[in-house]
């Protein structure tokens, strides 16, 4: 036999009497006397397996004796409806074939509601994925990715792969990974920006990248990894950063709304509601920022960026003011941003720099790029870095660049804001940190 026609979730209550194959894994057992019940797990739910002593063939009450939790079968039946099992039907076997039987007992739960802590689930991180709980994290997660998709695909945008190995660092060189690349060093990117910009500015005006960064961070926070993934944008011919800030807050719409509609079961798994922000969403300014912060007790230096704390006081300060979980805050002071962002013309101290922040969390960060050569070399010198160093990327503005900007938006980050999740390791398949590299 097939070893599945169906996934659990295409099987209905309507589909009475129609014959089904369906493959998964053992995720319970229930003898109650002359009633055998298999609850059949795949990617897409459960469905219950019943056996009746008596009714059923023996030959398939024997196969379901020797089964146990976390075998994989699969299983030919016939539909029936009951108000009894999960979802109103269940499968009258009319064969099982064990595919794949377990050598010893597992060694977190899959199907209880024993929990482990996270370290331990992490070490056994495949038998963790089975648990329903934490594929819905996964498949939130995959929709919310679908939603940015595909409102960057009406919008023009076209999706492109950047490299994410580096000849030189693609920031300040301060926590990066090298990695031996021939007989020369290179470095694992920080983020994919650079050669997004030289895309745009190659004539390509909205592109985007979904992919891989690291930071070689010794942060041992809920919040923080040594690789992550992102969705990040850039787009030419803008007027300004707002133009940046418009498409942003219009592809979290998009993500959120997709969940929402297409992740219902998994968000009651979760316990979790998903609402779509209203647009636009809510913007602070630097200089204002350090009155807002001064308000609520917290002293920061004028022209200095503010901290976790400030950050934290900051989103309160949104959520009572605008009833808002999202905002931006824009113009950092130019002094703590690269030297590939635009300043403010008429107020230098100030970088059409913005980021985006969501219940307490900064998710990106992005802005407007200086596009002009001249400008782009002054603050290269004004950074302190070698012109030498980052001519392969600045050579090329000399050839005509048009206005440009974007954002890079963390996909575990937003993943883990949405779900409430209690660490960002939690939102990652194989998470990578100081202190894991396996598996």
């Amino acid at each position: 036999m097939a070893q599945r026609t169906h996934y659990t979730s295409q099987v209905m209550p309507e589909d009475a009497e129609k014959q089904v194959t369906v493959a998964g894994w053992v995720h319970k057992l229930r003898d109650l006397g002359k009633l055998k019940f298999i609850v059949l797990r795949d990617r897409e739910g459960q469905i219950q397996i019943t056996l009746k002593k008596g009714v059923t063939d023996d030959a398939l009450i024997a196969v379901a004796n020797s089964l146990r939790e976390e075998d994989v079968i699969s299983v030919e039946g016939t539909v029936k409806p009951t108000k009894i099992a999960p979802k109103g039907r269940e499968l009258v076997p009319l064969r099982i074939e064990v595919l794949s039987k377990i050598v010893q007992a597992v060694p977190v739960t899959v199907s209880g509601n024993i929990e482990s802590n996270l370290d331990t689930r992490l070490d056994f991180r495949v038998l963790d994925l089975r648990r329903p709980e934490v594929m819905a994290i996964f498949k939130v997660q995959s929709k919310l990715i679908e939603g940015f998709q595909s409102y960057l695909a009406s919008e023009g945008f076209r999706q492109v792969f950047t490299p994410c190995l580096m000849g030189a660092a693609s920031e300040s060189g301060a926590e990066v990974f090298p990695v031996v690349y021939f007989n020369k060093s290179a470095f694992l990117r920080q983020d994919p920006q650079l050669h997004r910009q030289l895309a745009v500015i190659s004539g390509m005006d909205r592109i985007y990248d979904l992919g891989p960064s690291w930071r070689a961070e010794l942060s041992h926070t809920p919040r923080h990894l040594c690789e992550h993934r992102g969705c990040a944008v850039e787009m030419g011919f803008i007027k300004d950063e707002q133009d940046v800030m418009r498409v942003e807050e219009a592809l979290v719409q998009s993500g959120l709304r997709k969940v929402k509609e297409e992740c219902k079961e998994e968000l009651e798994t979760l316990g979790k509601q998903v609402e779509v922000p209203a647009a636009p969403f809510p913007e602070l300014k630097f200089p204002e920022v350090y009155e807002i912060l001064a308000e609520m007790g917290k002293k920061v230096e004028f022209g200095e960026d503010y901290d976790r704390e400030g950050e934290a006081l900051l989103s309160k300060y949104v959520k009572e003011k605008h009833k808002s979980e999202f905002f931006f805050v824009n113009r950092f002071p130019f002094k703590a941003k690269p030297f590939y962002v635009m300043r403010v013309d008429d107020e230098p101290a100030w970088a059409r720099s913005v980021d985006m922040i969501f219940k307490g969390l900064e998710l990106s960060s992005g802005g407007q790029r200086e596009n002009r050569y001249g400008k782009i070399m002054d603050q290269v010198k004004e950074k302190g870095l070698s012109p030498v160093g980052v001519q392969w990327f600045t050579e090329s503005f000399k050839y005509g660049a048009p206005t440009h900007g974007g954002f890079n938006i963390g996909i575990e980050r937003i993943t883990m804001q949405l779900l409430d999740l209690a660490n960002i390791k939690e939102a990652v398949l194989f998470p990578r940190t100081p202190d894991r590299l396996l598996p």
